[in-house]
């Protein structure tokens, strides 16, 4: 069974998290800060009158100044479960080093944060571009969140992303190919799930880095405890792109892992020093199903009509 995966701070941890295995998986949760960085804007709604109703408060997991791979949406959490989206939607003004842009919000339920059932994700219908600066103005204070529902604050962000780093990873042939803005960087061999713990295929975004992560399993004929180095988080569920010396026969041969891809020691640290929070992997030939959207940044994988419709309140 995959876990629910409690977001932490982007930041490099320097001690690794006690974590539980999933099933088709390396590891599972993490711990949780909040960035609380954006700023409260002020005013109120721009409509001719305030909805009244029950307060729906809404908090920005990034914070202003900080900086992310071209992948990385831009994520909400509200504090009550909405029925209707598109004010929220309507009001919400995105720019990319000034011009305006096209996006989109996708709402789902959450369990990262128990006061805070639901979540949304921004983002463009394309990656982000590289090297830019985004900023969001989101006036929702006093508009409706459906019957009974009125939004009661408003924010703004200002974040960048850094280089456009995106890494092929194809199960076929075992390789992992790493470009930053479009040079090629990084060849690396890999070992990827076996058949019984297949990798998840599709596009997945760098959500966190460990430089050690304890690993554990106690499934009966699979009984382990280990201390894993250079870890990249790409799924809630416990998929990590990590060191595995004790593979090292299989790497670059044949996929043998519970879900995660094996690197060698000096190729993991490698990539770990390299990967930024919000880079793009894109996985081909895993064996294993799409990546769900909800099951850490998997949004890239729905199609873009479905990402416009809004999920689980509409907005449009």
């Amino acid at each position: 069974m995959r876990h629910l995966f409690q977001r932490r701070s982007a930041a490099v941890a320097t001690v690794g998290v006690a974590v539980a295995l999933a099933t088709a998986a390396c590891a599972g949760p993490s711990s949780t800060t909040w960035h609380n960085g954006s700023r409260p804007a002020n005013g109120t709604s721009t409509g001719p009158s305030a909805a009244t109703g029950k307060p729906v408060h809404v908090r920005l997991y990034q914070s202003d100044g900080s900086t992310y791979g071209v992948g990385m949406p831009i994520i909400a959490y509200v504090s009550t479960t909405i029925t209707d989206a598109r004010a929220f939607a309507k009001a919400t003004k995105v720019t990319v080093n000034g011009s305006s842009t096209n996006g989109g919000w996708y709402f789902q339920k959450s369990a990262v944060y128990p006061d805070y059932p639901v979540e949304a994700h921004y983002r463009p219908q394309n990656y982000w571009p590289a090297h830019a600066s985004i900023h969001l103005d989101l006036p929702v204070k006093g508009l409706t969140a459906g019957t009974g529902l009125v939004f009661d604050n408003s924010l703004t962000l200002d974040m960048s992303t850094g280089p456009a780093n995106v890494s092929t990873i194809d199960g076929s042939t075992e390789r992992m190919v790493v470009t930053t803005d479009g040079q090629p960087v990084f060849t690396f061999p890999v070992s990827l799930g076996k058949a019984d713990t297949p990798t998840f295929t599709g596009v997945k975004v760098v959500m966190e880095k460990d430089r050690v992560v304890r690993m554990v399993s106690n499934t009966p004929g699979n009984v382990y405890d280990v201390q894993v180095p250079w870890s990249v988080r790409i799924t809630n569920s416990g998929e990590f792109i990590h060191s595995a010396s004790w593979n090292g026969g299989n790497i670059g041969q044949r996929s043998t892992s519970h879900g995660c891809t094996n690197l060698t020691e000096s190729d993991a640290q490698r990539f770990f020093d390299f990967a930024q929070v919000g880079d793009v992997t894109v996985y081909t030939n895993t064996g294993g199903p799409t990546m769900p959207s909800w099951d850490g940044y998997g949004d890239w994988n729905l199609p873009w009509t479905t990402w416009q419709a809004g999920g689980l309140a509409p907005t449009g």
